[in-house]
């Protein structure tokens, strides 16, 4: 990594220039080359602004956690504990693939079990790339928004998808 204050070749991933001791850290964070990668790297996900949370509560039977889904035209709920705090995600595909093909019954079960405990979340002042990365990572197609553990609204991939159709419009 060579310096830009006095041309030192450094060995590659140094902080600081051995020979004037100038900060190199900066050389190695990302820059961006057009407007979506620079909303991407700066924008937050408040500026999605995301969607109320629908909830439910972990004794909830699927039967009303079907409904509830329905009503709402969503396909994920946010299942919280008493004090509100999120605890699970209850989506269709968990209807799909640990629901599906069970005994008669299976309605008036409790969507805990089958929910996904402890889902990956993000705040308001993440950044969208912040979010985006933990979508892919994951494979979800929808991000829980939490402020101090309790959901405060839900981001989908829609939304990131959105937002960068409406910057590429910009260009």
């Amino acid at each position: 990594m060579i310096c830009p204050n006095c041309g030192y070749d450094n060995l590659p991933g140094s902080e600081e220039c051995s020979s004037c001791q100038q900060d190199l850290t900066q050389l190695d964070r990302p820059t961006a080359n057009n407007r979506v990668e620079q909303s991407l790297m700066e924008d937050r996900v408040g500026l999605l602004e995301p969607r109320k949370p629908i909830t439910v509560k972990a004794d909830a039977t699927i039967r009303e956690a079907i409904q509830t889904m329905m009503s709402h035209s969503v396909g994920s709920l946010l299942v919280v504990d008493d004090d509100g705090r999120l605890i699970g995600v209850f989506t269709e595909r968990d209807i799909l693939t640990k629901i599906a093909g069970r005994p008669e019954g299976w309605m008036d079960l409790p969507v805990g079990p089958f929910m996904t405990p402890k889902p990956e979340c993000v705040t308001s002042n993440d950044t969208l790339a912040f979010a985006l990365h933990k979508m892919d990572i994951g494979g979800y197609r929808h991000l829980p928004v939490v402020r101090e553990g309790k959901p405060e609204g839900v981001i989908s991939v829609r939304d990131m998808l959105r937002h960068i159709t409406q910057l590429c419009r910009e260009i």
